[in-house]
Protein backbone atom coordinates (compact mmCIF):
# COMPACT_ATOMS: atom_id res chain seq x y z
CA UNK A 1 0.00 0.00 0.00
CA UNK A 2 1.62 3.58 -1.16
CA UNK A 3 1.94 5.67 1.67
CA UNK A 4 2.05 9.36 1.63
CA UNK A 5 2.67 12.16 3.87
CA UNK A 6 1.00 15.46 3.87
CA UNK A 7 2.24 18.53 5.24
CA UNK A 8 0.55 21.80 5.73
CA UNK A 9 0.25 24.24 8.54
CA UNK A 10 -3.25 24.55 8.35
CA UNK A 11 -4.73 22.13 9.89
CA UNK A 12 -8.17 21.47 8.01
CA UNK A 13 -6.27 21.24 4.61
CA UNK A 14 -4.09 18.63 6.12
CA UNK A 15 -6.82 16.62 7.36
CA UNK A 16 -8.93 17.11 4.15
CA UNK A 17 -5.85 15.22 2.39
CA UNK A 18 -5.80 12.25 4.82
CA UNK A 19 -9.31 12.07 4.50
CA UNK A 20 -9.65 12.11 0.82
CA UNK A 21 -6.54 9.48 -0.13
CA UNK A 22 -7.41 7.06 2.87
CA UNK A 23 -11.29 6.65 1.15
CA UNK A 24 -9.29 5.50 -2.15
CA UNK A 25 -6.58 2.91 -0.17
CA UNK A 26 -3.61 5.08 0.46
CA UNK A 27 -1.83 5.09 3.73
CA UNK A 28 -1.75 8.84 4.80
CA UNK A 29 0.39 10.77 7.86
CA UNK A 30 -0.13 14.11 8.65
CA UNK A 31 2.21 16.82 9.61
CA UNK A 32 1.51 20.34 10.92
CA UNK A 33 4.31 21.97 9.96
CA UNK A 34 7.68 21.96 8.14
CA UNK A 35 9.83 20.91 11.22
CA UNK A 36 7.61 18.31 12.20
CA UNK A 37 7.62 16.75 8.48
CA UNK A 38 11.29 16.47 8.68
CA UNK A 39 11.34 14.42 12.00
CA UNK A 40 8.59 11.92 10.09
CA UNK A 41 10.93 11.87 7.04
CA UNK A 42 13.51 10.74 9.50
CA UNK A 43 12.33 8.58 10.50
CA UNK A 44 9.42 6.52 8.00
CA UNK A 45 9.92 5.42 4.43
CA UNK A 46 7.24 7.42 1.91
CA UNK A 47 5.97 7.15 -1.46
CA UNK A 48 5.14 10.56 -2.15
CA UNK A 49 4.90 13.48 0.30
CA UNK A 50 2.36 16.55 -0.23
CA UNK A 51 3.90 19.53 0.68
CA UNK A 52 2.56 23.19 1.18
CA UNK A 53 5.26 26.03 -0.10
CA UNK A 54 4.70 28.88 2.17
CA UNK A 55 5.24 27.47 6.25
CA UNK A 56 7.54 28.79 8.91
CA UNK A 57 10.22 28.70 10.36
CA UNK A 58 10.28 25.60 7.66
CA UNK A 59 9.21 26.28 4.25
CA UNK A 60 8.25 23.56 1.68
CA UNK A 61 11.40 24.26 -0.22
CA UNK A 62 13.85 23.05 2.91
CA UNK A 63 11.29 19.42 3.36
CA UNK A 64 11.87 18.91 -0.32
CA UNK A 65 15.99 19.05 -0.13
CA UNK A 66 15.54 16.88 2.92
CA UNK A 67 13.42 14.38 1.07
CA UNK A 68 15.71 14.25 -2.11
CA UNK A 69 17.93 13.86 -0.37
CA UNK A 70 17.23 11.32 2.67
CA UNK A 71 14.70 9.29 -0.06
CA UNK A 72 15.32 9.90 -3.74
CA UNK A 73 12.71 7.62 -4.64
CA UNK A 74 10.26 9.27 -2.93
CA UNK A 75 8.09 11.87 -5.04
CA UNK A 76 7.12 15.54 -4.05
CA UNK A 77 3.92 17.38 -5.33
CA UNK A 78 4.26 20.86 -3.98
CA UNK A 79 0.80 23.06 -3.17
CA UNK A 80 0.97 26.38 -2.77
CA UNK A 81 -1.62 29.47 -2.82
CA UNK A 82 0.92 31.86 -5.04
CA UNK A 83 0.79 31.08 -8.47
CA UNK A 84 4.23 32.52 -8.91
CA UNK A 85 5.44 30.33 -12.01
CA UNK A 86 9.58 31.17 -11.18
CA UNK A 87 8.49 29.44 -7.70
CA UNK A 88 6.97 26.37 -9.65
CA UNK A 89 10.03 26.74 -11.53
CA UNK A 90 12.43 26.49 -8.88
CA UNK A 91 10.34 24.02 -7.02
CA UNK A 92 10.51 21.83 -10.00
CA UNK A 93 14.30 22.34 -11.05
CA UNK A 94 15.09 21.45 -7.54
CA UNK A 95 13.32 17.77 -7.65
CA UNK A 96 9.68 18.34 -7.21
CA UNK A 97 7.37 15.89 -9.40
CA UNK A 98 4.21 17.99 -9.56
CA UNK A 99 2.51 21.59 -8.14
CA UNK A 100 -1.01 22.20 -7.65
CA UNK A 101 -2.72 25.92 -6.90
CA UNK A 102 -4.88 26.31 -3.87
CA UNK A 103 -7.61 26.25 -4.14
CA UNK A 104 -7.68 22.54 -6.53
CA UNK A 105 -10.09 19.74 -5.82
CA UNK A 106 -9.41 16.62 -4.36
CA UNK A 107 -9.61 14.68 -7.68
CA UNK A 108 -7.47 16.33 -9.59
CA UNK A 109 -4.62 15.28 -6.49
CA UNK A 110 -5.90 12.26 -7.07
CA UNK A 111 -5.06 12.40 -10.70
CA UNK A 112 -1.94 13.66 -10.17
CA UNK A 113 -0.94 10.79 -7.55
CA UNK A 114 -2.04 7.59 -9.74
CA UNK A 115 0.26 9.49 -12.24
CA UNK A 116 2.88 9.52 -10.20
CA UNK A 117 2.26 5.41 -8.95
CA UNK A 118 2.10 4.73 -12.32
CA UNK A 119 5.53 6.08 -13.67
CA UNK A 120 7.29 5.08 -10.71
CA UNK A 121 5.42 1.44 -11.15
CA UNK A 122 7.54 1.73 -14.64
CA UNK A 123 10.23 2.47 -13.88
CA UNK A 124 10.62 0.26 -11.20
CA UNK A 125 9.47 -2.85 -13.90
CA UNK A 126 12.08 -1.30 -15.79
CA UNK A 127 14.77 -1.41 -13.11
CA UNK A 128 13.67 -5.48 -12.79
CA UNK A 129 14.15 -6.22 -16.12
CA UNK A 130 17.32 -4.35 -16.58
CA UNK A 131 18.96 -6.12 -13.62
CA UNK A 132 18.40 -9.38 -15.42
CA UNK A 133 19.94 -8.74 -18.97
CA UNK A 134 23.25 -8.01 -20.10
CA UNK A 135 24.99 -4.44 -19.46
CA UNK A 136 23.53 -2.69 -22.49
CA UNK A 137 25.51 -1.86 -25.62
CA UNK A 138 26.07 1.52 -26.02
CA UNK A 139 26.39 3.53 -29.80
CA UNK A 140 27.18 7.12 -30.65
CA UNK A 141 24.19 9.22 -31.08
CA UNK A 142 21.94 6.39 -30.35
CA UNK A 143 19.54 6.30 -27.28
CA UNK A 144 17.61 3.68 -26.33
CA UNK A 145 17.38 0.88 -23.45
CA UNK A 146 14.00 0.03 -24.67
CA UNK A 147 14.16 -4.32 -26.04
CA UNK A 148 13.22 -3.12 -29.48
CA UNK A 149 16.23 -1.17 -29.20
CA UNK A 150 18.77 -3.47 -27.44
CA UNK A 151 18.00 -5.86 -30.30
CA UNK A 152 19.00 -3.31 -33.31
CA UNK A 153 22.30 -2.90 -30.88
CA UNK A 154 23.02 -6.65 -30.75
CA UNK A 155 22.12 -6.82 -34.83
CA UNK A 156 24.62 -3.50 -35.10
CA UNK A 157 27.03 -5.56 -33.20
CA UNK A 158 27.51 -8.63 -35.29
CA UNK A 159 27.32 -7.19 -38.57
CA UNK A 160 29.43 -4.38 -38.04
CA UNK A 161 33.11 -6.32 -38.05
CA UNK A 162 32.09 -8.20 -41.61
CA UNK A 163 31.82 -6.65 -44.86
CA UNK A 164 28.15 -7.17 -45.49
CA UNK A 165 26.15 -5.16 -47.20
CA UNK A 166 23.53 -3.51 -44.37
CA UNK A 167 19.95 -2.38 -45.75
CA UNK A 168 18.09 -0.44 -42.86
CA UNK A 169 14.48 -0.11 -42.73
CA UNK A 170 12.00 2.35 -40.70
CA UNK A 171 9.23 5.10 -41.07
CA UNK A 172 11.03 8.70 -41.02
CA UNK A 173 12.75 9.93 -38.21
CA UNK A 174 13.69 6.75 -36.75
CA UNK A 175 17.13 7.18 -36.75
CA UNK A 176 18.30 5.22 -39.79
CA UNK A 177 21.38 7.40 -40.36
CA UNK A 178 22.47 6.82 -36.86
CA UNK A 179 22.37 3.25 -36.89
CA UNK A 180 24.35 3.15 -40.52
CA UNK A 181 26.95 5.23 -39.07
CA UNK A 182 27.12 2.85 -35.85
CA UNK A 183 27.54 -0.07 -38.13
CA UNK A 184 30.48 1.98 -39.79
CA UNK A 185 32.49 3.31 -36.54
CA UNK A 186 32.29 -0.37 -35.31
CA UNK A 187 33.58 -1.76 -38.60
CA UNK A 188 37.14 -2.29 -39.52
CA UNK A 189 36.65 0.63 -42.36
CA UNK A 190 36.34 3.07 -39.44
CA UNK A 191 39.46 4.77 -39.97
CA UNK A 192 37.92 5.90 -43.42
CA UNK A 193 35.63 8.26 -44.64
CA UNK A 194 31.74 7.18 -44.19
CA UNK A 195 30.57 9.08 -47.28
CA UNK A 196 26.13 9.50 -47.10
CA UNK A 197 23.83 10.79 -50.23
CA UNK A 198 20.31 10.70 -50.15
CA UNK A 199 18.73 9.59 -53.09
CA UNK A 200 15.85 10.86 -52.81
CA UNK A 201 17.27 14.66 -52.80
CA UNK A 202 18.66 14.88 -56.39
CA UNK A 203 17.44 15.21 -59.68
CA UNK A 204 18.63 11.51 -61.91
CA UNK A 205 21.37 13.44 -63.93
CA UNK A 206 22.89 14.71 -60.62
CA UNK A 207 22.58 12.02 -59.11
CA UNK A 208 24.54 9.85 -61.28
CA UNK A 209 27.31 12.56 -61.93
CA UNK A 210 27.39 12.64 -58.35
CA UNK A 211 27.35 8.51 -57.34
CA UNK A 212 30.32 7.40 -60.97
CA UNK A 213 31.75 10.74 -61.45
CA UNK A 214 32.58 12.45 -64.65
CA UNK A 215 35.06 13.51 -67.42
CA UNK A 216 36.35 16.71 -68.40
CA UNK A 217 33.76 17.52 -71.46
CA UNK A 218 31.13 14.85 -70.23
CA UNK A 219 28.47 17.90 -70.50
CA UNK A 220 28.19 21.43 -70.46
CA UNK A 221 29.83 22.67 -67.24
CA UNK A 222 32.21 19.55 -66.57
CA UNK A 223 35.54 21.97 -67.10
CA UNK A 224 37.32 18.97 -65.06
CA UNK A 225 37.41 15.95 -64.19
CA UNK A 226 35.32 14.49 -60.89
CA UNK A 227 35.45 11.67 -58.39
CA UNK A 228 32.28 10.04 -57.92
CA UNK A 229 30.94 8.95 -54.36
CA UNK A 230 31.92 5.50 -54.81
CA UNK A 231 35.94 6.96 -55.24
CA UNK A 232 35.69 8.93 -52.01
CA UNK A 233 34.39 6.30 -50.41
CA UNK A 234 37.46 4.06 -51.01
CA UNK A 235 38.42 2.24 -47.77
CA UNK A 236 35.34 3.71 -46.24
CA UNK A 237 31.77 3.34 -46.15
CA UNK A 238 28.88 4.18 -48.71
CA UNK A 239 25.61 5.29 -47.13
CA UNK A 240 22.88 5.61 -49.89
CA UNK A 241 19.81 6.78 -48.16
CA UNK A 242 16.35 6.36 -49.00
CA UNK A 243 17.24 3.77 -51.81
CA UNK A 244 13.55 3.27 -52.62
CA UNK A 245 13.89 6.30 -54.72
CA UNK A 246 16.46 5.59 -56.85
CA UNK A 247 15.76 5.13 -60.83
CA UNK A 248 15.61 2.30 -62.49
CA UNK A 249 18.53 3.57 -64.93
CA UNK A 250 20.76 4.19 -61.82
CA UNK A 251 19.15 0.58 -60.32
CA UNK A 252 20.90 -1.18 -63.02
CA UNK A 253 24.23 0.64 -62.51
CA UNK A 254 24.54 0.13 -59.10
CA UNK A 255 24.21 -3.12 -59.72
CA UNK A 256 27.28 -3.34 -61.84
CA UNK A 257 29.00 -1.61 -59.40
CA UNK A 258 28.36 -4.33 -56.64
CA UNK A 259 28.91 -7.42 -59.18
CA UNK A 260 32.07 -5.97 -60.30
CA UNK A 261 33.86 -3.62 -57.99
CA UNK A 262 34.34 -1.07 -60.63
CA UNK A 263 32.49 2.11 -61.81
CA UNK A 264 32.71 4.27 -65.06
CA UNK A 265 32.84 7.89 -65.00
CA UNK A 266 30.13 9.47 -67.26
CA UNK A 267 31.85 10.92 -70.34
CA UNK A 268 34.30 8.15 -69.86
CA UNK A 269 35.20 4.32 -71.12
CA UNK A 270 37.99 2.88 -68.95
CA UNK A 271 36.61 1.06 -65.43
CA UNK A 272 37.84 2.40 -62.21
CA UNK A 273 38.59 -0.28 -59.30
CA UNK A 274 36.23 0.83 -56.42
CA UNK A 275 36.73 -0.58 -53.07
CA UNK A 276 33.98 0.11 -50.47
CA UNK A 277 31.29 -1.35 -47.88
CA UNK A 278 27.57 -0.60 -48.88
CA UNK A 279 24.90 0.23 -46.42
CA UNK A 280 21.57 0.93 -47.82
CA UNK A 281 18.09 2.65 -45.90
CA UNK A 282 14.48 3.41 -46.89
CA UNK A 283 11.24 3.76 -45.41
CA UNK A 284 9.45 2.54 -48.39
CA UNK A 285 8.31 -1.24 -48.74
CA UNK A 286 10.97 -2.68 -51.17
CA UNK A 287 8.90 -6.12 -51.53
CA UNK A 288 5.70 -3.94 -53.11
CA UNK A 289 8.15 -2.20 -55.39
CA UNK A 290 9.56 -5.58 -56.75
CA UNK A 291 5.70 -6.57 -57.50
CA UNK A 292 5.08 -2.89 -59.06
CA UNK A 293 8.25 -3.10 -60.64
CA UNK A 294 9.64 -0.11 -59.53
CA UNK A 295 12.61 -1.73 -57.99
CA UNK A 296 14.92 -4.74 -59.27
CA UNK A 297 14.41 -7.68 -57.59
CA UNK A 298 18.26 -8.34 -58.70
CA UNK A 299 19.25 -5.69 -56.60
CA UNK A 300 17.07 -6.10 -53.95
CA UNK A 301 18.81 -9.34 -52.99
CA UNK A 302 21.91 -7.62 -53.43
CA UNK A 303 21.77 -5.01 -51.09
CA UNK A 304 19.29 -6.71 -48.69
CA UNK A 305 21.75 -9.43 -46.84
CA UNK A 306 21.77 -8.22 -43.44
CA UNK A 307 18.36 -6.44 -43.05
CA UNK A 308 18.07 -3.93 -40.05
CA UNK A 309 14.39 -2.92 -38.90
CA UNK A 310 14.68 0.51 -36.56
CA UNK A 311 11.45 0.52 -34.52
CA UNK A 312 8.73 3.00 -34.96
CA UNK A 313 8.77 5.68 -31.32
CA UNK A 314 5.54 4.54 -30.56
CA UNK A 315 6.81 0.66 -30.07
CA UNK A 316 9.44 2.27 -27.49
CA UNK A 317 7.97 4.37 -25.01
CA UNK A 318 9.92 3.71 -22.54
CA UNK A 319 12.59 5.47 -24.36
CA UNK A 320 10.92 8.49 -24.56
CA UNK A 321 12.46 10.21 -20.81
CA UNK A 322 15.49 9.57 -22.26
CA UNK A 323 14.86 11.12 -25.27
CA UNK A 324 13.54 14.34 -23.81
CA UNK A 325 16.49 14.70 -21.38
CA UNK A 326 18.95 14.49 -23.84
CA UNK A 327 17.19 17.09 -26.44
CA UNK A 328 16.48 19.51 -23.50
CA UNK A 329 19.66 20.17 -22.47
CA UNK A 330 19.62 22.80 -25.27
CA UNK A 331 17.12 24.44 -23.36
CA UNK A 332 18.61 24.66 -19.77
CA UNK A 333 16.34 27.55 -18.22
CA UNK A 334 13.08 25.03 -19.63
CA UNK A 335 11.62 22.37 -17.48
CA UNK A 336 8.67 19.82 -18.50
CA UNK A 337 6.09 19.54 -15.94
CA UNK A 338 5.27 15.43 -14.89
CA UNK A 339 1.76 15.63 -16.88
CA UNK A 340 3.41 17.43 -19.75
CA UNK A 341 6.05 14.44 -19.47
CA UNK A 342 3.25 11.60 -18.89
CA UNK A 343 1.49 13.12 -22.39
CA UNK A 344 4.45 13.09 -24.55
CA UNK A 345 4.61 9.44 -23.37
CA UNK A 346 1.03 8.65 -24.54
CA UNK A 347 1.52 10.66 -27.91
CA UNK A 348 2.49 8.32 -31.11
CA UNK A 349 4.44 10.44 -32.99
CA UNK A 350 3.88 9.82 -36.57
CA UNK A 351 7.07 11.47 -37.12
CA UNK A 352 9.09 9.46 -34.38
CA UNK A 353 11.98 10.89 -33.10
CA UNK A 354 13.04 13.62 -35.42
CA UNK A 355 9.03 14.76 -34.40
CA UNK A 356 10.20 14.34 -30.83
CA UNK A 357 12.76 16.81 -30.84
CA UNK A 358 10.80 19.42 -33.27
CA UNK A 359 8.07 19.68 -30.40
CA UNK A 360 10.42 19.96 -27.45
CA UNK A 361 12.42 22.68 -29.73
CA UNK A 362 9.47 24.91 -30.68
CA UNK A 363 7.86 24.55 -27.42
CA UNK A 364 10.79 25.26 -25.48
CA UNK A 365 11.95 28.86 -27.68
CA UNK A 366 7.85 29.76 -27.37
CA UNK A 367 6.86 28.79 -23.92
CA UNK A 368 7.37 30.19 -20.11
CA UNK A 369 10.23 28.38 -18.45
CA UNK A 370 7.60 25.85 -17.46
CA UNK A 371 6.29 24.05 -20.04
CA UNK A 372 2.65 22.32 -19.30
CA UNK A 373 0.88 19.83 -20.53
CA UNK A 374 -1.80 21.84 -22.66
CA UNK A 375 1.24 23.09 -24.86
CA UNK A 376 1.60 19.53 -26.38
CA UNK A 377 0.43 16.95 -28.66
CA UNK A 378 -2.27 14.89 -27.23
CA UNK A 379 -2.91 12.02 -29.36
CA UNK A 380 -2.88 12.02 -33.44
CA UNK A 381 -4.44 14.27 -34.54
CA UNK A 382 -6.82 17.53 -34.09
CA UNK A 383 -10.77 18.25 -34.18
CA UNK A 384 -11.43 20.21 -37.37
CA UNK A 385 -13.59 23.44 -36.07
CA UNK A 386 -15.63 22.80 -39.58
CA UNK A 387 -16.07 19.57 -39.77
CA UNK A 388 -15.49 18.18 -36.24
CA UNK A 389 -13.82 15.50 -38.03
CA UNK A 390 -9.70 14.93 -38.17
CA UNK A 391 -6.76 16.50 -39.66
CA UNK A 392 -3.34 15.59 -39.66
CA UNK A 393 -2.05 18.45 -41.40
CA UNK A 394 -2.83 22.66 -41.18
CA UNK A 395 -5.77 23.12 -43.87
CA UNK A 396 -4.49 25.61 -46.86
CA UNK A 397 -7.03 27.93 -45.37
CA UNK A 398 -6.17 28.16 -41.92
CA UNK A 399 -7.97 28.05 -38.88
CA UNK A 400 -9.91 30.10 -36.22
CA UNK A 401 -7.72 29.18 -32.72
CA UNK A 402 -9.96 30.45 -30.46
CA UNK A 403 -13.05 28.63 -32.47
CA UNK A 404 -11.34 25.58 -32.42
CA UNK A 405 -10.44 25.73 -28.53
CA UNK A 406 -13.91 26.66 -27.66
CA UNK A 407 -15.24 23.77 -29.78
CA UNK A 408 -12.70 21.25 -27.93
CA UNK A 409 -13.45 22.16 -24.57
CA UNK A 410 -17.52 21.94 -25.67
CA UNK A 411 -16.43 18.61 -26.74
CA UNK A 412 -14.33 17.29 -24.15
CA UNK A 413 -17.37 18.66 -21.04
CA UNK A 414 -19.85 16.48 -23.19
CA UNK A 415 -17.64 13.66 -23.01
CA UNK A 416 -16.70 14.16 -19.86
CA UNK A 417 -20.63 13.93 -19.02
CA UNK A 418 -20.33 17.34 -17.21
CA UNK A 419 -17.63 16.56 -14.89
CA UNK A 420 -15.04 19.53 -14.87
CA UNK A 421 -12.20 17.17 -13.82
CA UNK A 422 -12.12 14.50 -16.20
CA UNK A 423 -12.65 17.70 -19.02
CA UNK A 424 -9.64 19.41 -17.78
CA UNK A 425 -7.70 15.64 -17.74
CA UNK A 426 -9.06 14.79 -21.42
CA UNK A 427 -7.74 17.96 -22.64
CA UNK A 428 -4.29 17.25 -20.76
CA UNK A 429 -5.09 21.25 -18.87
CA UNK A 430 -5.69 21.45 -15.21
CA UNK A 431 -8.98 22.33 -13.72
CA UNK A 432 -8.45 26.11 -12.88
CA UNK A 433 -7.62 26.52 -16.24
CA UNK A 434 -10.52 25.06 -17.82
CA UNK A 435 -12.52 26.73 -15.57
CA UNK A 436 -10.89 30.56 -16.84
CA UNK A 437 -11.03 29.00 -20.74
CA UNK A 438 -15.01 28.60 -20.34
CA UNK A 439 -15.17 32.31 -19.03
CA UNK A 440 -13.45 33.50 -21.63
CA UNK A 441 -15.11 31.88 -24.04
CA UNK A 442 -18.76 32.25 -22.38
CA UNK A 443 -19.23 28.79 -22.18
CA UNK A 444 -21.60 27.89 -19.55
Amino acid sequence: MPRILAVDNENRMCRLIKTSLELEGYQVDMAFSGGEALTKISNTEYDIVITDLKMEPVGGMEVLENVRQSQPHCEVIMITAFAAQDTALEAMKKGANDYLIKPFQMDELSLRIRRILKQKQMEQENKRLRAREKPPLVFPGIIGKSRVMRRVFEQIEQVSPTETAVHIRGESGTGKDLAAKAVHLKSRRKEGPFVTINCAALPENLLESELFGYEKGAFSGAHKQKKGLFETAENGTIFLDEIGDLPMSLQAKLLRVLQNNEIIHLGGTEPVQVDFRLITATHRNLEEMITSQDFRSDLYYRINVFPIEMPPLRERREDIPELIQFFMKDFPDKTLTAQARLQLMEYDFPGNIRELQNILARTAISAEPLIEAFQLPRGNVTASPESGTAWETLPDEGIQLDELEKKLIIAAIDKAMGNKSRAAELLGITRRRLYSMMERFGIK
